[in-house]
């Protein structure tokens, strides 16, 4: 398989927690969110989109550097994988119990399950390569903004 594909692939794995995200987010955001109080840091809405298209692009090519050290037939490789794919799975989690239950509560308790994953997944990707953990950098950042959205929404509400 050509680099550029192996890298498409990872990006498009990536991307599927973004899509099973905006289904559950897609019922809720034009109605019961918009008459959620909100801090007075909430971005527009309109910047969630491009940012998590872009943080799981990151994302997608982070996991790509590791796994070309040595696939899956190393098993630190594969820990750090499956570490990746675990906070894949719970990042995918969180917009179904925040806006598909409608509950601030749920969200925040994944938001801080996710926010521990990634630094797993960075610590662990970071034993194989640098430019990978460096990657998840952004997506630790705007989780850590998030969790605070989301404490403070809960909070507020």
């Amino acid at each position: 398989m050509s680099t550029f594909l192996q890298i498409a692939v990872s990006v498009i794995i990536a991307q599927l927690a973004g899509i099973i995200g905006a289904f559950a987010t897609r019922s809720s955001v034009g109605s019961w969110y918009k008459t959620l109080d909100k801090p007075w840091f909430t971005p527009p809405n309109w910047l969630f989109g491009p940012a998590w298209i872009t943080l799981y692009t990151l994302m997608g090519v982070a996991a790509w550097l590791v796994w070309r050290k040595g696939g899956f037939s190393d098993e630190g490789v594969r820990v750090a994988l499956i570490a990746y794919g675990v906070q894949l799975v719970i990042n995918a989690a969180w917009s179904p119990a925040f806006f598909g239950a409608r509950s601030p509560m749920a969200g925040l308790v994944i938001i801080a399950v996710l926010w521990v994953a990634i630094i797993v997944t960075i610590y662990l990707f970071a034993q194989h390569s640098k430019a990978a953990a460096w990657l998840l950098a952004p997506y630790l950042a705007w989780v850590t903004y998030a969790s605070a959205l989301n404490f403070e929404i809960w909070r507020l509400n």
